[in-house]
């Protein structure tokens, strides 16, 4: 009989592409992962793979082998999981990628309690404005927006990504209020430019009643970082375009207000992403849980709505 080693370091291989891949989501060595494979085709006399230094194929029969497999193996994984789960205590590593203001914000104040739930879980976080490769580059989980759904990724939104305009109190005071997205050209902008195109991120507004404008901000300031450009508008050299997220600790501090409160840019959801649920860390899932019930505690996602004013 087949064990569940071999055969989850089968299918993981076949649907990453490469040992090395399925080594990084399964926690084996890709040494491992190969020694797994070639005694399952040893145990079944029948070549599954054709290897070569570029690429990984299936064979025929490893095409028919993988689709009875397959779909079973998932089954296998969550019984065993459902009976063992609770017995052992997350351990090991936890990799995860952030972005840097975000992070600091709303994943760092999370720590304390995670680290005193989970003692044997060692936190490694990477604070950094970037989109990951999960599976090649060794993490565990991130957060942030965009990121391409690859085959074995799993995404979970946890809030919206709105962007909103914001000035410090010092800077609005005496200066008429934009009504719109337009009158905000009378203003001094402080804006982002992109670290990946070098260009300036306009953005396109919109409202409660599904009406759209461009917001005319000049570019008086331009910066590419979100925490100076937050701290720019705090500072009161200007109005600034930054993500709810950024925002929310100033405006609850009341350090900089909504100048255009009914309106707003959606860059589309904050997430979550991890590896597949096939054979999931308990580190990881720890991590996947806890935050998904801290963000709904802490009600987060209807804070960091813009669409809401």
């Amino acid at each position: 009989m087949e064990t569940l080693a071999n055969l989850a370091s089968f299918t993981h291989s076949a649907e990453l592409g490469s040992f090395s891949a399925a080594a990084r989501q399964l926690g084996l060595t890709p040494a491992a992962v190969s020694r797994n494979v070639a005694q399952l085709e040893q145990n079944l006399s029948t070549r599954l793979f054709q290897r070569s230094t570029r690429k990984l194929t299936l064979t025929e029969a490893g095409e028919r082998f993988l689709q009875r497999v397959g779909a079973h193996l998932d089954g296998l994984q969550d019984a065993i999981a459902e009976i063992t789960g609770d017995e052992g205590e997350p351990m090991g590593v936890l990799k995860v990628s952030v972005a840097q203001v975000f992070g600091i914000n709303h994943l760092l104040p999370l720590l304390p309690g995670f680290s005193a739930r989970y003692p044997k879980v060692q936190i490694d976080w990477q604070f950094d404005n970037r989109q990951v490769d999960l599976i090649a580059e060794g993490f565990d989980a991130a957060i942030g927006g965009g990121f391409e759904l690859t085959p074995g990724l799993v995404a979970r939104t946890l809030a919206p990504a709105h962007i909103v305009a914001v000035a410090s109190p010092a800077y609005m005071k005496g200066r008429r209020k934009p009504a719109t997205p337009a009158d905000l050209a009378a203003m001094d902008g402080i804006l982002m430019r992109s670290a990946k195109t070098g260009r300036v991120r306009l953005w396109t507004l919109r409202n409660a009643a599904g009406a759209t404008q461009t917001a005319e901000l000049p570019a008086s300031l331009v910066f590419n970082d979100p925490a100076a450009i937050a701290q720019a508008a705090v500072l009161g050299l200007g109005a600034a375009m930054i993500a709810m997220a950024d925002a929310l600790p100033y405006l609850e501090r009341g350090e900089l207000v909504r100048v255009l409160p009914k309106w707003y840019a959606d860059a589309g959801p904050i997430s979550l992403y991890y590896a597949s649920r096939n054979l999931l860390p308990g580190k990881t899932r720890a991590f996947v849980d806890y935050v998904t019930e801290a963000f709904k505690q802490q009600g987060l996602a209807e804070r960091l709505a813009g669409s809401l004013g």
